[in-house]
């Protein structure tokens, strides 16, 4: 039985070329870049010239990436970096209530610890925040605006450009996780008017365990990480050259080939989407119709639980998800489809299905052969039977 991968917003696999690329560096070119002897400047050389890779793709000065353990370590030094440095100016956070949970969690703990003020918006039926919420939001205290490119469950893609814009206006510091939006959009930080920038590796065929955080020269910030002061003294820890070799090329990569990949991918996206509401009634498709990444496909079975369907298909050689996969330990609702306002019943039977290079046609024709009985079969033991006029009388997409 051949294993179907959609699973590819929780992780991707490492691409060949991105592999061979960091072979080197784990037992040939093995040095710490900040020993100052010819292995050591050999290392630095080769984690300058990756800086420059990264800091090209995304049309920024090489200054002004600095490497991190993760996408989840990047956001913390924006927000707790940018809090430490600017809480003289005042203590106000503005975040979404469907941000990655690395936000969500750290604005908590800046809000119940350090007595922050953190105002959460809350975003339209799609997912999208308006420009106009944030505005209204903006006090003359606050001192960051942090919400995400792409959502990472229901890929709904929001308008920061417009938000930067904004922060700009205001004077505020503008932060976006893009870490879902790495290698499907274009990352130009200076269009985009945003002051930092998260992106991690394991989203972009490069390893688990390698961020960056892009800041914007002169941007106040300070470390939450202390020690021999590498990466201007803003991420101490010898520097994972390997790793961030692996990152620099995947980058390179994704420049390249995003346009080609895009249009295949959402090629399969929409046969999937529009094979699933033909196939199986009483299926609501989460995010926005046409603002969405190329590789999500998140949609609510009525009537079932998510967990059994993933079981299910699990059987049958399919991997899916039910949200997130830094949350796929508790049986809670996913937060963004309820951040939505999707009813309880609605949120558990959620499924993200998530393509990739590898996805073929031939895997979406096998998915859509076998989710109908599967989804099926778990209904006729259901407890609940709810229509979509239940739930929801004004969701576009049903059916």
């Amino acid at each position: 039985m051949k294993e179907l991968y959609f699973d590819n917003a929780a992780t991707t696999l490492v691409d060949p070329r991105v592999k061979q690329e960091m072979d080197k560096y784990f037992s040939e070119e093995y040095g710490n870049p900040g020993s100052f002897n010819t292995v050591g400047l050999r290392a630095l050389k080769v984690l300058d010239e990756s800086r420059a890779t990264v800091a090209r793709c995304i049309n920024a000065n090489p200054n002004e990436v600095i490497f991190t353990g993760s996408g989840t370590e990047s956001i913390n030094l924006a927000i707790q970096g940018v809090a430490k440095a600017m809480k003289q100016k005042g203590k106000h956070i503005i975040i979404s209530n469907i941000e990655h949970h690395a936000v969500l969690e750290t604005c908590e703990y800046l809000r119940k610890d350090e007595g922050y003020d953190i105002t959460i918006l809350q975003p339209d039926q799609y997912g999208i925040i308006s420009p106009q919420s944030v505005e209204k939001a903006i006090r003359p205290d606050t001192i960051l605006i942090s919400i995400m490119f792409a959502n990472n469950e229901i890929g709904t893609i929001n308008p920061i450009k417009q938000i930067g814009e904004i922060a700009r206006k205001n004077r505020v510091y503008f932060h976006t996780d893009a870490c879902q939006a790495g290698g499907a959009c274009k990352l130009d930080v200076k269009q985009l008017n945003v002051d930092l920038l998260t992106l991690n590796g394991s989203k972009i065929y490069a390893p688990k365990g390698v961020g960056i955080l892009y800041i914007r020269q002169g941007v106040m910030i300070k470390p939450i990480i202390y020690g021999g002061g590498q990466e201007r003294n803003l991420r101490s820890g010898t520097e994972n050259v390997p790793y961030i070799v692996g990152f620099a090329k995947a980058m390179e990569l994704a420049e390249q080939e995003r346009e080609k990949d895009n249009a295949s991918i959402s090629k399969l996206r929409d046969k999937l989407i529009k094979g699933v509401m033909e196939s199986i009634p009483l299926s609501i498709l989460n995010g926005h119709p046409t603002e969405r990444l190329p590789n999500n496909v998140n949609i609510t079975f009525l009537n079932i639980e998510g967990e059994a369907l993933l079981l299910y298909m699990n059987e049958h050689g399919i991997c899916a998800s039910s949200g997130s996969a830094c949350t796929s330990k508790t049986l809670d609702p996913s937060h963004v489809i309820i951040g939505i306002g999707r009813p309880y019943e609605v949120a558990h039977g959620s499924i993200r299905f998530s393509l990739g290079k590898l996805t073929t046609e031939e895997d979406i024709d096998v998915l859509l052969k076998v989710l109908p009985s599967l989804v099926q079969k778990l209904r006729e033991i259901s407890p609940v039977n709810l229509t979509l006029e239940q739930v929801t009388p004004q969701i576009e997409g049903e059916n």
